[in-house]
């Protein structure tokens, strides 16, 4: 049943494709007009800003066959050993799959051949990157659930993970897609592994690459300036958009962008979850990890919105989505499919697609979380552990039977600059909240004082367990109608005094900081949080510190 042309007879994806059709000159236009519509955006990098990313990667290449040669010394290899050992640098994640936007930061993974440790990397390797001048901000953190060197080489952000090999060399052509890699190796290398066998295995599973690489250009822009990129809040990261971007591809496997944006909308907008989005059929490599199977493990019986990764061993990348992120989602699917609808009968253009939504318009009732501390420094490591826990506060929210939706901006916003304490930096986010209606009642007391202590409890009890805990550092959260936001956002004044609120005035509040986010699954807070100030708190009889709300 395959189109005559020349095309690799391979069968993409689970289930038989939806449609083999082709795409129409007309196609062809709507997906440049796409291309168009982005471009303002900053989502392409010219051809300069690309080499200079090839640059780097080359110098981080060699450094990396220099440090192995040195270690293979250290440790007695016969010199015609050292000459083959080899050893490379893989990416994975946006920049490999050409989607990374300008200025992302590219993920990174160091293999090395088995005579390497682990403690090699961090110790020796830091110390080598140390002497380059062209090396900035170089941390490390060793003990994290995914160790990795952080650093800025000429400029490019770079997160380095590493993974020995039970193998003597490597060659410059190592395929990490096999499983028998696997065998007999750390879980740490095991799991820094994990991001480049997915990404690999993902760009192998979809019918054409260019196609795929603008739809998910053109889907990541509008999750995020539709406010649902964020694996951390509890919406979708970079791996899981990918992955659905590459099954709308395998359902359709000749039509071209234009196209595809239109039917992954059709196909998440009618999607029955929790059934799970699997890219291929899981397989089982007898290696005895743990993989996401609702069959074996009851706890993953309740994941609600289950996106599988495609490499062995296979694991939902949603796991932190919750009721409230998935209906939120859900609606937006909807409304994607209604919009893309009128752009492909020609009533609207590509940049309605891309227009944020009014989120300070949308609820009657907001919380506001607010996090400050007394220095710049920890302030960021501060917001890190905050925004870490905000889905322990929705999930809190969720659980009160009063409480039908809680849904977190993820854009934080720097403090008000009018009411500043001296020397506190604040950052804070906003939590739009829907009440049940409740029958005979003209207004029923909803005290959440326990749902957010626990919250506020939980992150202090953490930043404590970790030594972070550190003089100044605060966390507050505040109960607000939508007419007092103005005291948080000054410029919401206008915005809600005129609903339809000027487009640029609506933008400045809801997507520009996401024009240039980071690229990155890590939930990097959007705003440096460098407004040396604190919100002002809403007079007595607006809010009530027992969290009493009317509704």
């Amino acid at each position: 049943d395959f189109h005559p042309v020349s095309q690799p007879q391979k069968h993409y994806g689970i289930t038989s494709s939806i449609s083999m059709a082709f795409p129409r000159e007309v196609d062809h236009q709507y997906t440049h007009k796409l291309s168009e519509a982005m471009k303002p955006f900053g989502v392409f990098e010219d051809e300069d800003e690309l080499n200079h990313r090839l640059a780097v990667l080359g110098k981080l290449n060699t450094f990396v066959k220099e440090w192995i040669a040195e270690i293979s010394e250290t440790k007695n290899l016969p010199p015609s050993a050292i000459t083959n050992v080899g050893g490379k640098i893989f990416t994975f994640g946006s920049y490999r799959l050409g989607v990374h936007t300008k200025g992302a930061d590219i993920d990174a993974l160091c293999v090395s051949p088995r005579h390497v440790e682990r403690t090699d990397f961090f110790d020796s390797f830091f110390a080598k990157l140390k002497l380059h001048e062209e090396i900035k901000d170089l941390r490390a953190v060793e003990d994290a659930f995914v160790p990795v060197i952080k650093f800025k080489f000429d400029g490019i952000e770079i997160d380095l993970l590493f993974a020995r090999l039970a193998l003597q060399s490597i060659p410059d052509n190592l395929d990490l897609r096999g499983d028998s890699h696997l065998r007999n190796l750390d879980i740490r290398c095991i799991r820094s592994l994990n991001g480049c066998r997915v990404t690999d295995e993902i760009l192998y599973l979809v019918p054409n690459k260019e196609n795929f690489r603008l739809t998910l250009r053109a889907i990541k822009l509008w999750a995020k300036r539709r406010g649902i990129y964020s694996n951390m809040l509890g919406f979708l990261g970079g791996v899981s958009w990918a992955m659905l971007v590459a099954r709308t591809c395998q359902l359709y496997p000749n039509a071209v962008a234009a196209t595809l944006v239109h039917k992954f909308f059709l196909v998440f907008s009618k999607w029955e979850w929790p059934n799970p989005v699997l890219l291929k059929q899981p397989e089982d490599s007898n290696l005895n990890l743990p993989v996401w199977d609702p069959r074996v493990n009851p706890s993953d019986r309740y994941h609600l919105m289950p996106i599988i990764t495609p490499a062995y061993p296979q694991q939902n990348s949603t796991y932190n989505v919750s009721t409230s992120t998935r209906t939120i989602m859900s609606e937006e699917f909807k409304y994607g499919l209604s919009v893309t609808d009128d752009i492909l009968q020609g009533k609207t253009d590509w940049s309605k697609l891309f227009q944020p939504p009014n989120f300070f318009l949308k609820y009657k009732h907001y919380i506001v979380l607010t996090a400050s501390a007394s220095t710049e420094e920890n302030q960021l490591e501060w917001i890190g552990l905050v925004e870490s826990k905000i889905r322990v506060l929705v999930g809190n929210l969720e659980r009160n039977e009063y409480i039908t939706l809680a849904h977190v901006n993820p854009t934080s916003f720097p403090g008000n600059k009018e009411s500043c304490s001296e020397n506190e930096f604040v950052s804070m986010w906003f939590i739009g909240i829907i009440f049940k209606k409740v029958e005979n009642a003209e207004s029923v007391n909803i005290d959440l004082t326990y749902d957010i202590q626990s919250f506020t409890d939980t992150v202090y009890r953490q930043a404590n367990n970790i030594n972070m805990l550190k003089d100044g550092m605060k966390i507050e959260a505040t109960h607000v109608k939508k007419k007092q936001l103005h005291q948080y956002l000054p410029s919401i004044v206008e915005l809600n005094r005129n609903s339809n609120g000027g487009a640029s005035k609506r933008a400045s509040l809801d997507g520009s900081q996401l024009d240039s986010s980071r690229d990155t699954d890590s939930g990097t807070p959007f705003n440096s949080p460098n407004s040396v100030c604190k919100p002002s708190r809403p007079a007595a009889s607006d809010t009530d510190d027992r969290w009493v709300l009317l509704t």
